[in-house]
């Protein structure tokens, strides 16, 4: 098992194929821009192979694949079954804005994803076309039922839960997942980059919201004591009388940074040891200079002891300045 110097297991990693995205949400990259990496600086499908091979046999069991927006990778099933077929790999999930899900499910399926989280922060046409810069809600909506029909199991719902543009909506979120049986997962905004930051105007404490749905559905703790399959930061409740869970993710309010079982790898091979800390390992130049399967075992385990102890959000939110996007999800 890989252990960081905190003695916290690392078994999860969330993997960005691209840092390019179709859209361009207002807490993720800015409206204009458009400084993506080149693909020739992009880790090949050998090169992730073989970095994820690497964690995999250093006790790392779950992958996530990220972008940006991942399903615009060419070849993205082709991956998907690689990284799904190493030894060690126990569960391979996918994070996208289901904009180009509907033609793309059944084939990220059969690859060997098991489960998706599809960012969605309202069921507002008008309101997703402003959050998103442009998204169409249908196309999401339209996602999620070819998800739905290909088996994918569970869907979870990301809304980032943004005061004064989206709180009214999460009751009617709730009841969308109801009717669908998908998972609803709130978060904090985040302040990452200038994105995030502006963003931070809009920050809602989930704490209230929690609150506040106590007051109209009857949430009990789930019979997991709040966990669900994936690893993740969430902590859940059950809707009474339903199979339906709402998870809150809180880095802001209630942060989890003992538990962190997290790292990221960007599409250009910089590892990020924390979403809130520079701290940083660059393996593409390791793996272009021909480095053995061993070296990056050991290049892996010394990355890890950067690791810090948590994110200062609190403390600088004007920290971070890359964007979401290009941190890897």
């Amino acid at each position: 098992m890989l252990i960081d110097r905190f003695q916290r297991p690392i078994e999860y990693i969330r993997l960005s194929v691209t840092d390019r995205c179709d859209l361009r949400c207002v807490y993720c990259m800015p409206k204009s821009f458009k400084d993506f990496a080149e693909p020739d600086e992009w880790l090949t499908f050998d090169e992730i192979e073989r970095v994820i091979g690497a964690f995999a046999a250093l006790g790392v069991k779950r992958v996530r694949l990220t972008g940006g927006e991942p399903l615009v990778r060419r070849d993205l099933p082709e991956l998907a079954g690689r990284l799904g077929r190493l030894p060690g790999v126990e569960d391979l999930s996918l994070s996208t804005n289901a904009m180009q899900l509907a033609k793309h499910a059944e084939a990220i399926k059969s690859a060997g994803v098991h489960r998706i989280n599809v960012s969605l922060d309202s069921l507002n046409a008008d309101t997703f076309r402003d959050t998103t810069r442009g998204g169409r809600l249908d196309k999401v909506i339209d996602g999620l039922m070819a998800a739905k029909l290909a088996g994918l199991n569970p869907i979870k719902i990301n809304m980032v839960a943004m005061r004064g543009v989206n709180e009214h909506e999460i009751p009617d979120m709730v009841d969308f997942c109801i009717e669908h049986g998908f998972t609803l997962r709130l978060i904090e905004t985040m302040p990452v980059g200038d994105s995030g930051r502006d963003a931070g105007d809009h920050y809602l404490d989930l704490q209230r919201v929690r609150a506040d749905l106590g007051k109209r559905f009857d949430l009990i703790t789930s019979v997991t004591g709040g966990v669900m399959p994936g690893g993740g930061p969430a902590r859940y409740v059950q809707i009474a009388g339903t199979d339906t869970r709402i998870g809150f993710i809180t880095p802001i309010s209630q942060h989890f940074c003992e538990t962190c079982n997290r790292v990221r790898l960007s599409v250009e091979g910089t590892l990020y040891l924390c979403l809130g800390q520079n701290d940083r390992f660059e393996l593409r130049p390791l793996l272009r200079a021909g480095i053995d399967d061993d070296g990056l075992k050991a290049a892996i385990l010394e990355a890890i002891d950067l690791k810090p102890e948590r994110h200062e959000f609190r403390e600088e939110p004007d920290k971070i300045v890359r964007f979401m996007s290009l941190t890897g999800g």
